[in-house]
């Protein structure tokens, strides 16, 4: 019974959409890595710049309530951003991959329309080179 399990799960790992999400957790990690990078590194400085901060916190927007609670409303705001980012580059891939799946879809249907012609008589389907419709039996003019 162990066996079977084993042998099922090596089986479910090894199938493409498996090794796909794991390249995509991969390289999301990577990305998000970036993107906090340049909003921890460029949009903060330039928002506490804007905003007057001390330099220590982003705009002077953490605030001490007692000796050890602060609210870092700054972290808050780029975390935000960092989401932002991550998804408007999320929607712009979602967008050009969907956009490159109907542009070979449309290329798809160009090939199969041109492998094929419909029936003068039952109007079916036909391969271009028949001289005999498979629906019908009617022989076919070039």
């Amino acid at each position: 019974m162990a066996s079977k399990f084993v042998s099922e799960f090596k089986e479910f790992i090894a199938q493409g959409n498996v090794m796909d999400m794991a390249v995509g957790i991969i390289i999301g990690g990577a990305f998000t890595a970036i993107v906090t990078a340049l909003t921890t590194n460029i949009i903060n400085p330039l928002i506490t710049l804007a905003t007057g901060g001390n330099g220590t916190n982003v705009g002077g927007l953490a605030f001490q309530v007692t000796d050890t609670v602060i609210l870092d409303f700054g972290a808050f705001i780029g975390a935000i951003l960092n989401f932002l980012i991550i998804a408007l580059v999320v929607f712009c891939l979602v967008k050009g991959v969907n956009g490159l799946k109907k542009t070979i879809m449309r290329e798809e249907e160009k090939e199969e329309e041109a492998s094929t012609k419909a029936c003068p008589f039952c109007k079916e389907d036909v391969a271009i080179e028949a001289t005999r419709c498979p629906h019908c039996t009617s022989e076919l003019a070039d």
